[in-house]
Order: C-alpha cells, then sequence, then structure tokens
C-alpha cells in the first residue's frame, strides 16, 4: 500500500508543476513589457518669505504686580512694573506694541480704561500674554486683568474700579449648538407638507 500513496502523490504533483512552470513564463513577458515612463525634473522654486514684525521683548527681574484676567475663551496674563517715565511704547501685548496689536482707538481706549480710571496712566510699563478668543474678547480679558493687577498694586483702589464696573468677570459665553438645530437656538425651517 505504501507503493500506491507514493505513485498516487507523485502524479498528482506533477500536474501541479506543469501549470506552475507554463505560467511562469507568461508572469515575466508582462514584467517585462511594462516600462517605466521617464521622469523629468523639476527645478524647485522658492516660496515669498513672509514679513517679518518687528518683536519687542523686554525682559527685566524688576518686581511686578500679576494677575490674570478672562472673557469668552480669551485668557490674559497681566504684569505692571512700576516706571515713572512709562510711554505707550512700553506696554507690550504677546510681544507687540499696544498701537500694532490693537490697531483701532476703540480697543486702545477699552485697554486703557482701568489705568485712566485711576488715574495711573503713564506710571507703568506692562507686559501682557493673551491667547483665544477674538480681539474683542481679548481686550476685555486685558482690561480684567490690568483691574487685578491694580488691586494688587494697590487694595485701596478697588472700590473705584467695582463701582465703574471693572472688577467683575464677564461671564457671558457662547451656548452650545444643540442636535436637530442650525445653531444654539435656530430651527430649521418648518414645512407643513
Amino acid at each position: 500500500m505504501a507503493v500506491k500513496k507514493a505513485e498516487t502523490d507523485k502524479v498528482k504533483k506533477a500536474p501541479v508543476k506543469k501549470a506552475a512552470k507554463a505560467a511562469a513564463p507568461k508572469a515575466e513577458k508582462a514584467v517585462k513589457a511594462v516600462k517605466a515612463p521617464k521622469v523629468e525634473k523639476v527645478e524647485k522654486v522658492e516660496a515669498p518669505k513672509a514679513v517679518k514684525t518687528e518683536k519687542v521683548v523686554k525682559k527685566s527681574n524688576d518686581p511686578y504686580f500679576y494677575a490674570v484676567g478672562r472673557r469668552k475663551t480669551s485668557v490674559a496674563q497681566v504684569r505692571l512694573y512700576a516706571d515713572e517715565k512709562a510711554t505707550d511704547n512700553d506696554l507690550v501685548i504677546n510681544g507687540k506694541k499696544l498701537k500694532d496689536y490693537f490697531p483701532t482707538i476703540n480697543l486702545q481706549n477699552n485697554f486703557m480704561t482701568p489705568l485712566k480710571a485711576v488715574g495711573m496712566q503713564g506710571k507703568f510699563r506692562m507686559t501682557v500674554l493673551v491667547r483665544g478668543g477674538g480681539v474683542t474678547g481679548q481686550v476685555e480679558a486685558v482690561r480684567l486683568g490690568i483691574s487685578r493687577a491694580l488691586v494688587v498694586f494697590n487694595p485701596e483702589l478697588k472700590k473705584s474700579l467695582k463701582d465703574l464696573g471693572l472688577m467683575t468677570r464677564d461671564a457671558r459665553e457662547v451656548e452650545r449648538k444643540k442636535a436637530g438645530l442650525k445653531k444654539a437656538r435656530k430651527a430649521p425651517q418648518w414645512a407643513k407638507r
């Protein structure tokens, strides 16, 4: 019986080998027939460089008065340095001068409101780091941060700032969108039929 099994195995294996040999030359021909197209060299073109703005960086070891202000999604970290000869160029927001970062008069007035309210305009150098939100949210966050830093500087200023509403954090935020509605409350158009 062992002889019969060996003979049947040989018979079965032989046709498989012939089929494999028959398919192999066709595959080689297919590979030989395909040629890669020639690729032309492309010259690199340099992108125009972005215009760099002047960054004002003033690092000092002077003592400062620190506070954080928030509004909507903006967060402002404010540092006030006492300086009797400070100018508008000493007010630095995210490495830029006040007039460069908040270009409109309305935003600049909003920024300076706490200092003008207590008569301390021109008595502080300031560095501000503000992140998130838009310009209105950022300027109002900075305004709250300045007010809080002034209170750290002199706690007696709190009453006058609070009377003007500068010490209160405006807690209004954007309401989230609801499922099935277009915005927080706006519904899709209703159709009777």
